[in-house]
């Protein structure tokens, strides 16, 4: 398949405007691990996975599981911009009767295949879809997105022992390794490293990237596509806030919503020239 790398980018730039759009009309929300994640998403939606907008459900399809479900705004926006909904929608995020909640519902938003929130319970489920296929010998393909302070949780490596028990070849793994978390820096927290040398340990083939080169994760995809007997971790190196300069590498905005100045700030770096008020 012929790259378009321009479209990508542009698309990518859309999603973030998306992000920051619904972010702000929600007031809450968690707006850093989601740009960080957003070269990802684009790849996976926009040139990897075989999706339908107009069939979510058909049978076939490739699995998305969004493990750190509290960056649902990344998955939101890329969704609306790929036509599972109207993007007029996404300023909707958190609102009363709202299908575009704090956390993805599977039963309520277009092409959310499976509802997250706890951490940790997501790559569980990545992990049943999985092994659901191997036993329906399906050609679909799984991929979950983890969060790195979501390592620290114990059900992660216990899910990561079965996927290599059962050599789940037909699931990948993509850890938005940004660093940091809601109390500040991985390292500070609970440590997570050597984050390589634990994945090989567990069986998993590992990829290291860098999560917002597209060349680098359309490559990263296509080998995991190779491995035939384990499944793959790719470990994409990212920027928590990605794009907004106030917001990149800052843990302080894990999890708020910026007000009318910053917002517009941001969308102009963006690119764009919205008044939000």
């Amino acid at each position: 398949m012929v790259v378009n790398y321009q479209n990508l980018k542009s698309t990518a730039n859309s999603i973030r405007h998306g992000i920051l759009k619904s972010v702000h009309a929600a007031g809450s929300g968690h707006p850093g691990g989601s740009l960080s994640a957003v070269e990802i998403l684009t790849v996976l939606y926009f040139y990897k996975m075989n999706i339908d907008p107009q069939n979510p459900q058909k049978p076939d399809r490739d699995r998305f599981v969004l493990s750190k479900g509290h960056a649902a705004p990344v998955l939101y926006s890329t969704l609306a911009e790929r036509g599972y909904f109207e993007k007029e929608k996404l300023v909707t995020l958190r609102k009363v009767g709202s299908m575009l909640q704090g956390h993805p519902d599977m039963k309520r938003v277009p092409g959310v295949d499976m509802s997250t929130g706890s951490l940790a319970q997501g790559f569980s489920a990545g992990i049943g879809m999985a092994l659901a296929g191997k036993l329906d010998k399906s050609s679909r393909r799984i991929y979950t997105l983890l969060g790195d302070g979501e390592l620290q949780e114990g059900l992660i490596w216990e899910a990561a022992m079965s996927g290599a028990h059962y050599k789940l070849n037909n699931l990948t793994a993509i850890l938005d390794f940004n660093g940091l978390q809601i109390d500040g820096p991985n390292d500070k927290v609970m440590s997570i490293k050597p984050v390589n040398e634990k994945w090989k340990s567990f069986g998993w083939y590992v990829i290291e990237i860098d999560g917002h080169s597209f060349e680098d994760i359309i490559e990263a995809l296509d080998e995991a596509e190779t491995v035939n007997d384990r499944p793959t971790i790719i470990i994409a190196k990212t920027i928590k806030g990605k794009g907004v300069s106030y917001m990149e590498n800052n843990p302080d905005w894990h999890g708020k919503a910026p007000d009318n100045e910053l917002t517009e700030k941001a969308i102009l770096e963006l690119g764009g020239a919205e008044d939000v008020r």
